[in-house]
């Protein structure tokens, strides 16, 4: 296990900044998701570590010793990758042995991790298939597998699970974490998908554009989106977010968002007194969509039925919102909802720059 420290880390191709400057501090025995859009430099970043692309600036240190300079193989840093990368030649068993044979290992202990590796990721069955008489999941199996034999300090992902049905992803997700519990070496993958990376990290970095947004403990992020942008990705369905003004009535501050006004909850009512008649934007997960006596009238567009929750995509003064609901809705599309906001966990973020207002 090791410590990551990036340190002004910066990419460049020609004239093109895929990574802008960054710091980054992967603690040891982490599990660190790094998240964001197609093209945001997460991938760029995870190949940095690994040693498959040369800085244009900065340093990456382990255990605090720079490794810039250091070939792939000698960084103790294995990587999966989407595309499974094993050698078609070769058997499941051949594969996984592959590092171990250049490295001179001993038959007996060679057998040994293979045996214990296999029997651990359920693949002990498959050591005399060839990859292409596996499956998708089995593949990925086979890649993690070949990762740990090597036993390196620091475990690298990219993107592992997204040639893989929903069904694969969520056994396979369930797996990567308990090996994680399990063998606390650092861990760090990269996903646009941020379910993974709600389910598996202790820290997520968020990333737009070759910069990091945010980064944090996932429940800290998902309750505090440092703007709006990760208030619309960090979430599923996504935040709604809706144009509106703080405007206080009788002495009471509150938020005007078109024809529906809600008393500010005491952690936001400093800066309702601040910015009183400010425009901002009003955040409202969907399950903090709420039915009430109110005026705000919504028609029901799509009502999306899982069996345990309902999705209700709503259209209010022109805006789509996303409402959920735990159990079954009775609303049908062409029906119309009063609705509101649960006031304890709206979000308020400024108009202009999308970023989060300070709360009390």
């Amino acid at each position: 296990m090791a410590s990551v420290e990036l340190v002004n880390v910066a990419k460049r191709y020609g004239k093109q900044s895929v990574l802008h400057p960054l710091d980054l501090t992967i603690p040891d025995g982490s599990f660190t998701v790094l998240v964001g859009p197609s093209g945001c430099g997460k991938s760029t970043l995870l190949r940095l570590l690994a040693g498959l692309e040369s800085l244009s600036d900065g340093a990456i240190m382990m255990d605090k010793v720079k490794i810039n300079d250091r070939d792939p193989a000698d960084r103790d840093i294995a990587m999966v990758f989407q595309s499974y990368a094993l050698y078609p030649h070769l058997t499941v068993a051949e594969n996984l042995a592959f590092h171990m044979q250049v490295k001179k290992v001993k038959r007996e202990e060679q057998q040994s991790k293979i045996e214990r590796i296999a029997g651990i990721l359920g693949i002990d069955k498959l050591l005399q298939r060839y990859p292409r008489a596996l499956s998708g999941g089995q593949r990925q199996r086979v890649a993690m597998g070949r990762a740990m034999v090597r036993n390196p300090q620091v475990f690298l992902f990219d993107e592992p699970l997204s040639n893989l049905d929903a069904q694969l992803r969520m056994e396979l997700r369930a797996e990567i974490k308990s090996l994680h519990q399990r063998f606390k070496t650092t861990m760090v993958y990269v996903t646009h998908d941020q379910v993974e990376a709600m389910t598996l990290a202790d820290q997520i970095v968020v990333m737009r554009e070759g910069r990091i947004v945010q980064q944090g403990a996932p429940l800290a992020i998902y309750d505090r989106p440092a703007d709006t942008f990760v208030a619309r990705f960090i979430g599923s369905p996504p935040m709604n977010l809706l144009p509106a003004q703080l405007i206080a009535r009788e002495g009471i501050p509150g938020v005007q968002c078109h024809d529906l006004w809600q008393p500010l909850p005491p952690r936001w009512q400093a800066v309702g007194r601040e910015r009183e008649g400010d425009s901002v934007t009003l955040g409202a997960r969907p399950h903090d969509l709420i039915e009430t006596e109110s005026r705000a009238l919504a028609s029901v567009k799509v009502v999306e039925i899982t069996g345990e929750s309902t999705l209700l995509h709503l259209d209010w003064h022109g805006h789509a919102l996303h409402m959920q609901v735990a159990g079954r809705h009775h609303a049908v599309s062409g029906d119309e909802m009063r609705i509101g906001f649960n006031a304890e966990r709206i979000h308020l973020f400024d108009a202009e720059t999308g970023l989060r207002l300070r709360e009390s």
